[in-house]
Parts: structure tokens; C-alpha cells; sequence
């Protein structure tokens, strides 16, 4: 969501992170592989294939504006969604990231609440298809 809208340095940054978030757990679900893949494509990063750690150090020079640090957070927040667990590391992270920014608890919490309605709508709406055929 609003991915494309980044620059090109922070798109990069931003996959990379998503990289840390998806490995955060431990665990690489095909939900969140899934969910890289369109990342990529939002961004235009078709040919990032190797992915490494990003070091939260100067991410907010990064993403120095708040919209653009906002754009990161939903879609890292909607990224620990995609296997149906917020675990706890991944939490951990996006706060870590949160607080970097300078979003408050309110603001962490806004994010948080309106990306779960979003997943279920998203599962609405497939559900919907489903039952359609």
C-alpha cells in the first residue's frame, strides 16, 4: 500500500526491512514470501533477488518525512499479519521502528488496530469469492 509512492532509496530500504520483519520470528511462512513478492512488485524491485538485514541505524535520515515513515509501518505492520500471527519478535521490531520514528504508543496502536481491520476485510472480500463460485 502507497509503496510505489517511495523513493528509490527508500523502497530498497524498505524491502530490506521487510526482510528483517519476515525473519524476525524465525520463520519464513509462504503467506509472508507471498507478501515480499508483492512488495516487490509495488516497488519496482523486480530484480532484488538477494535480500540482507538492514541495520535500523539512520533509518529515520531514510525516511525523513512522517508520511513516508507512516507508508513503512502499515505495510511492515500488515506484513507481520501475513501468516495470521503477530509474534512477538516481529512486534518487538515494529516498535523498535515505531520509536525510531517518533510515533507515539497512540500512534503504534492506530496503525496496529487499522491494519487488522484491514486483513479482515481482506478476508471478507475472499471469502466472498469463494462462496461466488
Amino acid at each position: 500500500m502507497w509503496l510505489s509512492s517511495l523513493s528509490e532509496q527508500q523502497r530498497h530500504a524498505a524491502l530490506r526491512l521487510a526482510h528483517n520483519v519476515v525473519v524476525s520470528d524465525g520463520i519464513l511462512d509462504p503467506n509472508e514470501e507471498g507478501m515480499l513478492d508483492d512488495f516487490r512488485r509495488e516497488m519496482e524491485l523486480h530484480d532484488v533477488a538477494e535480500l540482507e538485514y538492514l541495520e535500523l541505524d539512520g533509518i529515520e535520515e531514510i525516511f525523513a518525512d512522517r508520511r513516508s515513515r507512516m507508508i513503512l509501518l502499515l505495510n511492515l505492520c500488515k506484513l507481520s499479519y501475513a501468516d495470521g500471527a503477530f509474534e512477538i519478535e516481529e512486534e518487538c521490531l515494529l516498535r523498535e521502528i515505531s520509536k525510531t520514528f517518533d510515533f507515539s504508543e497512540d500512534d503504534f496502536s492506530l496503525v496496529d488496530n487499522w491494519v487488522k481491520r484491514v486483513c479482515a476485510l481482506e478476508r471478507e472480500g475472499i471469502e466472498m469469492m469463494e462462496s461466488a463460485t
